[in-house]
């Protein structure tokens, strides 16, 4: 015999309700939240009976909801009373208020809505009362102009993006401007979270963990303050090992960049990379185990990889190397191709990968792989450098020795790639 769907509605939104007034009770224990503090009506059997109010209120009148709208305006002018009193006594918050609304909602969300809808409203109330001290820890560390470019960026992506057109109406450039600036939002997105995830989620895990972190959105800015890191401390195992992890996420973030833009690139990158990286991570766990980690944090860089200034830099970046690449490829075959792409290295590879995973050049797939294999690789040697030049050759010769052989066996890979795999 199969339960009534209404009999099992309504324990639902008893449940519910009774474990919601729990975590309001407990909320206020844990805030030490008095009646004299912070005047408020209801406990745990108030928000029980509010949340069966509800269900009841929404069953018996599901024509009209006169009923249902009048227990919502009931309720809303009794605390309207009660916040008055609470305004005298320069109190004014009304979160408990928007819970007591929420439980009472069950009631109709369950009989019109998927259970599912109301079981996620439930997890959030009660998610959301016990993350108080995280937010708060969270924002006092949050730079607020930060949120301000990464508000300015939604409005170019969320609202702009869909209007511009998505045909080539640019000369020479065989991309419409609505693809140029996806292709420059996606980057944007993946940089900015590795950023986020390191300054304010791990932001003092350690040298090791910085290094994979930062590894996520800017590895050549993570080699250069990690070597100057070096320098100061004068050589640790551990810095070594941050400096090399950095490059190997590195092998990572451009076989998912590979993947977003064009798969069977990704496909055919995947496996030198994935073996690449896996020698990078091999070789950092044998030095971070030959002594203590250190645990002092170092910032990688304080600056929003999602400014406006850098998006519309890499925009113009990115279809300048269409150009140049066109031009290359076009007058000068592979072996062009080749060199531009350990040229490039030197540089910002992401504009140029970019260019030939969608600039729709004249060039093969295994062309396309080898190009990006030799500009990564070059990419590592620039980052020999850099562990070299920054952090003194006694104190970052062992982490530039394995970039420079990690650079080298990626340019050769590419060099002979139709030969090797």
């Amino acid at each position: 015999m199969s339960l009534n769907h209404d009999f099992i509605h309504f324990l639902v939104v008893t449940t519910f309700s009774f474990l919601v007034g729990l975590e309001v009770k407990s909320y206020r224990i844990q805030h030490k939240i008095t009646q004299k503090e912070n005047l408020f009506f209801g406990d745990v059997r108030t928000f029980s009976f509010v949340g069966i109010l509800g269900f009841i209120l929404f069953k018996i009148d599901s024509k009209t909801y006169l009923l249902y709208t009048a227990g919502f305006l009931s309720i809303t002018l009794l605390y309207a009373l009660v916040y008055y009193k609470n305004l005298q006594d320069n109190k004014r918050s009304i979160l408990l208020y928007i819970v007591m609304l929420f439980v009472y909602s069950f009631g109709a969300l369950i009989q019109t809505q998927p259970l599912w809808i109301t079981a996620l409203l439930y997890v959030s109330i009660v998610f959301i009362l016990n993350i108080n001290k995280s937010i708060n820890k969270l924002t006092r560390n949050i730079n607020v102009n930060e949120f301000i470019t990464l508000s300015k960026m939604i409005l170019l992506s969320a609202v702009i993006l869909p209007l511009l057109p998505n045909t080539n109406t640019i000369p020479y450039i065989p991309l419409s401007p609505f693809k140029i600036w996806l292709a420059v939002v996606v980057i944007s997105g993946i940089s900015y979270s590795g950023y986020i995830l390191q300054k304010y989620f791990f932001p003092s895990k350690g040298y090791f963990l910085t290094g994979l972190l930062g590894g996520s959105y800017s590895s050549t800015a993570t080699t250069v303050v990690l070597a100057r890191k070096a320098k100061q401390l004068h050589g640790y195992p551990v810095l070594d090992a941050a400096i090399i992890s950095a490059t190997s996420v590195m092998y990572l973030r451009l076989i998912i960049i590979a993947f977003i833009f064009n798969i069977d690139i990704g496909k055919n990158l995947m496996l030198p990379f994935v073996l690449l990286a896996l020698i990078g991570f091999l070789v950092s766990f044998f030095y971070l185990k030959r002594e203590e980690k250190l645990q002092e944090h170092v910032g990688i860089v304080d600056k929003n990889p999602l400014e406006l200034k850098t998006a519309f830099l890499f925009a113009f970046l990115f279809v300048f190397m269409i150009l140049l690449t066109h031009f290359v490829t076009k007058h000068y075959g592979t072996l062009g191709l080749e060199i531009l792409s350990f040229i490039v290295g030197f540089t910002d590879i992401d504009p140029f990968i970019l260019s030939i995973l969608t600039g729709k050049l004249s060039i093969t797939v295994d062309q396309t792989i080898a190009a990006i294999m030799i500009a990564t690789g070059s990419n590592n040697l620039l980052k020999a450098i850099y562990a070299l030049w920054f952090g003194g050759v006694k104190n970052t010769y062992k982490s530039a020795l394995w970039l420079f052989l990690l650079g080298v066996v990626t340019i050769i890979l590419g060099v002979y790639f139709e030969h090797i795999l």
